[in-house]
């Protein structure tokens, strides 16, 4: 309860400090909040905004599972593996330091401005962080919880469920909250850069109009829906994740 009262707290104190430094510049490149507020309720009875905020989360949740699947494979294999893992290391501290703009730029070039090119930069841009994450969980395991699973002769499948996988969740949880702070992102300048749908798009169109407001409610809008799926999923998620340690 306590901190339900902080953050609502804080959320007013933030929406306060808007409104007076709004108030005191008096310009166009700092709308007020109601202002904000009344374009977001336009863009939304328009249609537009849902619209767009719908392209851009199913091109996040495909890229999401997408690298999620891949990026944990490859990275549990590298956790087990010390041949396959000094083998491939160096290519994925390269692929680790390749620069964003760099990979979108590159799938376009070569795969046209299509929606596989599209996604395809992003999985590339985030299987990397997913690898490195998973592959050092899987070196932390607990080599005496895994030898005592041998020793009771546990199945493969029992030994995944009851033993793996606890151990390995918070690792999941962690690639999985920064997975989406960084396919978002990445997605959005992939929608700037080449397709004509999504809040990408969209915040192109904004810029060159210069419509500030405009800006700020797609990204406000982005933002909760983010935050929704954190309170609604990740964090029930992550709790179910630290049973085990209780």
């Amino acid at each position: 309860m306590f901190s339900k009262t902080l953050s609502t707290l804080s959320i007013l104190v933030f929406l306060s400090l808007w409104q007076l430094l709004a108030w005191y510049l008096n310009s166009s490149l700092l709308p007020l909040p109601q202002t904000v507020a009344h374009v977001f309720f336009a863009h939304c009875q328009s249609g537009e905004l849902p619209y767009h905020l719908g392209v851009t989360m199913l091109r996040l949740l495909v890229s999401f599972f997408i690298s999620m699947s891949i990026g944990c494979i490859i990275g549990v294999a590298l956790g087990r593996n010390e041949k396959l893992n000094a083998f491939l290391d160096h290519w994925l501290v390269i692929f680790l330091n390749v620069p964003a703009l760099v990979t979108i730029i590159l799938c376009y070039v070569w795969f046209g401005l299509s929606e596989s090119a599209a996604i395809l930069a992003v999985v590339i841009n985030k299987v990397p962080n997913v690898i490195v994450t998973l592959r050092e969980g899987t070196r932390a395991l607990d080599k005496d919880l895994l030898n005592m699973a041998k020793s009771y002769q546990f199945s493969q499948f029992k030994t995944l469920k009851h033993v793996i996988l606890p151990q390995l969740l918070p690792f999941l949880m962690s690639a999985t909250r920064s997975g989406i702070a960084l396919i978002w992102k990445i997605i959005l300048m992939v929608e700037l850069l080449g397709r004509s749908n999504g809040m990408g798009y969209q915040l192109h169109l904004f810029f060159q109009w210069f419509d500030i407001a405009s800006i700020l409610a797609y990204t406000i809008a982005f933002v909760g829906v983010i935050q929704l799926i954190e309170f609604a999923v990740l964090k029930p998620i992550d709790n179910i994740a630290k049973r085990w340690r209780l």
